[in-house]
């Protein structure tokens, strides 16, 4: 650098002339706004830069504010999941709360009505044998369960006691393959054995192909196993068809529709009648005819004014000529003569009874 500046010293020197003269003419000469020229190009300079520095310094500000904004918010964020949790919790439990009283009521109004005796239980576990559909109820011999009762819901069948300790029972389900029970079909009264397949749907043996088992046909207890009472309901039939020597048909059990929470234990059971299958001629409720408006002509109805149409006319002739000849349609001895006028031959029959010589 020295080297560099004692070789080119003139130049330099002829170079910091040539500024400092620049600067005193920028300092002696003004703008049209009356501004020194220097103080123009100072500020045209150090503009740039001040406009930099102000933009770091604002980014800083702004990103710092911002952070602990951020950090607020995180914390609000936290606090309100907390209360969001807390809430989902309270809500759940409350629903759960709720479908408890709601099941317990439909258990009580159930046995409010059943003629048979129950007592109500909790599920409270699964028993653990391999391929074995049991459940464990809070209810025993402290509360007069005994084994071989039988298990319902509202809704129908779930299986009955095979085990029985103080405070607990063992509830061997329908849907066990070694569980078995009496039933009968609701429309067409078919008499089968129902019986467990491991899985959610149970099967109606010993029904012959000739019987007659429409799908959709609704099963009840039949009262034969003598552990279920007769007319508690067990399932749909879902599948129907022809088997090798007798049907085969699958239901889907109606007891596990509302889950298997809470069920009802038989200690009396009392038979009652399979319920008939409602007719497919239902009523239909009819609404009044609206008033007739003013003016209109009225309507003639046959009842009140005789018939109105042909048909009702020939009707009404024939039961007139029936009455005359004094005929019962349905006799047939006598048969009437249908191409006399009853009207005349009315007038005649008044006219014997009123003239005692004719009559003679």
């Amino acid at each position: 650098m020295e080297l560099l500046l004692n070789r080119y010293r003139n130049l330099t020197v002829l170079l910091v002339a040539i500024l400092a003269q620049l600067v005193l003419l920028a300092y002696q000469v003004k703008s049209n706004g009356e501004v020194r020229l220097i103080r123009v190009w100072a500020v045209t300079a150090v503009t740039p830069l001040a406009r930099v520095i102000e933009g770091g310094r604002s980014s800083a500000a702004h990103f710092f504010s911002d952070y602990f904004v951020l950090l607020d918010v995180r914390e609000e964020n936290k606090r309100l999941k907390k209360d969001l949790d807390r809430i989902s919790m309270e809500n759940q439990y409350l629903r759960t709360e709720l479908d408890t009283a709601d099941r317990a009521q439909s258990l009580a109004i159930f046995q409010s009505h059943s003629p048979s005796k129950m007592v109500a239980a909790h599920v409270i576990g699964n028993g653990t044998g391999t391929g074995a559909r049991v459940v464990i109820i809070d209810r025993g011999s402290t509360s007069g369960v005994q084994k071989g009762m039988a298990v319902i819901t509202p809704a129908g069948i779930v299986g009955k006691v095979v085990d029985v300790y103080p405070v607990s029972s063992f509830v061997l389900l329908i849907t066990d393959p070694t569980f078995g029970a009496g039933v009968i079909s609701q429309k067409n009264r078919v008499h089968g054995t129902l019986k467990g397949q491991g899985h959610s749907t149970v099967q109606v043996e010993y029904v012959q192909n000739e019987e007659k088992v429409d799908q959709g046909e609704f099963f009840y207890t039949s009262g034969d196993d003598r552990i279920f009472p007769k007319g508690l309901p067990v399932g749909e039939a879902t599948v129907v068809r022809q088997g090798r020597g007798e049907k085969e048909i699958y239901l889907t059990p109606s007891g596990f529709q509302n889950g298997l929470e809470e069920v009802l234990i038989i200690t009396e059971g009392v038979h009652v009648a399979i319920p008939e299958v409602p007719s497919t001629n239902q009523q239909v409720h009819l609404q009044d005819p609206p008033p007739p408006e003013p003016g209109a002509p009225q309507a003639v109805t046959p009842a009140q004014n005789g018939p109105v149409s042909d048909a009702d006319r020939i009707v009404d002739r024939y039961r007139k000529i029936g009455e005359a000849e004094k005929h019962v349609y349905g006799e047939r001895a006598v048969i009437p003569n249908f191409n006399v006028n009853p009207d005349e031959m009315k007038k005649k029959d008044d006219e014997k009874k009123s003239d005692p010589v004719k009559k003679q």
